[in-house]
């Protein structure tokens, strides 16, 4: 027991000041974390054309294996090489305002290789890129 002398006396107060500092280090701890969270690649899902057919001037780029399980590229309809992509592509967006991709990939790729293909879409100077399901291929 602890000697009680004069009129002070005991006092059973709580020390806030532990409580604080771990509450100022947990702030700044949550401060550097947040802006290093890492942020997905913005997709945009095209809309099916309604009224006059649609406008002739979209780019699809179609990801495809073939029998051999190698990678083919066809951009509207027309079949480029892997080597050739970028430049291509950059050669079809290198007069348009608009640089908006349709990106129309086999059910059998792998999440790497069309990665791939939307980083050689932004190196090639491409803002958005439009990822089309089976659905809105369909137009449905």
């Amino acid at each position: 027991m602890t000697a009680v002398t004069g009129s002070k006396g005991m006092t059973s107060e709580i020390n806030v000041t532990p409580m604080i500092d771990v509450l100022l280090v947990l702030l700044i701890i949550f401060m550097v974390i947040v802006p290093a969270i890492p942020r997905g690649e913005a997709a945009a899902v095209p809309h099916p054309a309604r009224g006059n057919g649609g406008s002739g001037d979209a780019v699809v780029l179609e990801v495809l294996k073939d029998g051999a399980n190698a990678v083919k590229f066809r951009i509207n309809e027309q079949t480029v090489a892997q080597g050739d992509l970028q430049a291509r592509l950059s050669a079809i967006y290198a007069n348009r305002a608009q640089r908006v991709l349709f990106l129309k990939g086999d059910d059998t790729l792998s999440f790497t290789q069309m990665a791939e293909v939307i980083d050689i879409g932004h190196a090639a100077g491409i803002d958005r890129i439009g990822l089309m399901t089976p659905g809105t291929a369909a137009g449905r």
